[in-house]
């Protein structure tokens, strides 16, 4: 393809998936995805570091950012839209930034990430600063956009990482904090990196944040305690934490959550330690917000 980038290679294994039927299609596809989980997997050292950064920037009040275009954009809204419901953070913790603004999400503007300026100008315009994290997702590696984002946060002395699918230059790893390049290798279909590019990055962006509300203390065990209940499924979800974890009967759990202010940790505290609330919050405060700590429980 006269293209040096793996994500604009021809893939050998789809060359003739025009003439297959629907049954070989489908089978080519998947096992195309197949491969994707493990190229995200040789990438296990960079993204624990990246899992350690996003710790170290959260704990000292910094914000973590994405900076996209086009598919790596939209993901990057929407892993930083499923944090406050899920983790119950507040929302500009983690923050997306697409090109082409908010109205790219649901209509494609591919002439939006041409401009190394506008990445530049939108970084600005979010107040990004020292302290904070930026990621700029570029499957490719060279979309403007994103690395004229990327040298304007830097100049505002945010750390900065990059995400992408094609072998990093020296210069590139030279440029960041972090680098992850999960190698998917040439797409089904050529230069489509909505497919597997995009499922990389979606693995990623999850193990990233994943990664990081586990060490800052949202999970215990492998429960979610510090949900936002914001709907009934959620509200459904935080009692039933608190009747297995507490063993109390359904109206019990219901109680001790209006109790708690609706937080599940605060509530899991309050019934272990035998404490009202603002003790129990003083608790987690000074544990840094780690049930485990409160509960002396040690390292698994």
């Amino acid at each position: 393809m006269l293209d040096d980038r793996l994500t604009e290679q021809r893939n050998p294994r789809s060359r003739d998936i025009d003439r297959r039927p629907a049954r070989e299609v489908v089978r080519i596809i998947n096992e195309e995805d197949r491969t994707v989980a493990e190229a995200v997997g040789a990438e296990t050292e960079a993204l624990a570091r990246g899992v350690r950064l996003l710790v170290e920037t959260f704990r000292h009040g910094g914000r973590l950012f994405y900076v996209g275009a086009g598919t790596s954009g939209r993901l990057g809204v929407l892993d930083a839209a499923e944090m406050p419901p899920t983790y119950g953070t507040d929302p500009e913790m983690v923050q997306g930034i697409i090109a082409g603004g908010y109205e790219a999400l649901v209509r494609a503007r591919e002439g939006a990430e041409d401009h190394a300026e506008d990445g530049a100008r939108d970084v600005e315009a979010r107040g990004i600063r020292s302290g904070d994290f930026v990621l700029g997702i570029a499957t490719s590696g060279s979309t403007p956009y994103v690395h004229g984002a990327l040298e304007r946060a830097r100049e505002l002395g945010a750390r900065t990482g990059f995400l992408l699918c094609t072998p990093p230059s020296p210069e590139l790893r030279a440029a960041h904090d972090l680098v992850i390049a999960p190698l998917v290798g040439p797409e089904v279909i050529t230069g489509s990196t909505r497919m597997k590019a995009g499922t990389a990055t979606k693995l990623v962006l999850n193990t990233l944040t994943t990664g990081a509300m586990i060490l800052s203390g949202k999970v215990w065990g492998n429960l979610m305690v510090d949900l936002e209940v914001t709907c009934a499924k959620l509200q459904d979800r935080a009692e039933r934490i608190l009747r297995v974890t507490l063993d109390v009967e359904p109206a019990g759990a219901r109680e001790l959550l209006e109790r708690a202010g609706g937080r599940v940790k605060t509530a899991i505290v309050m019934h272990r330690r035998g404490v009202e609330r603002s003790e129990a919050d003083a608790l987690l405060e000074r544990a840094g917000g780690q049930v485990a700590r409160v509960m002396g429980e040690g390292e698994g």
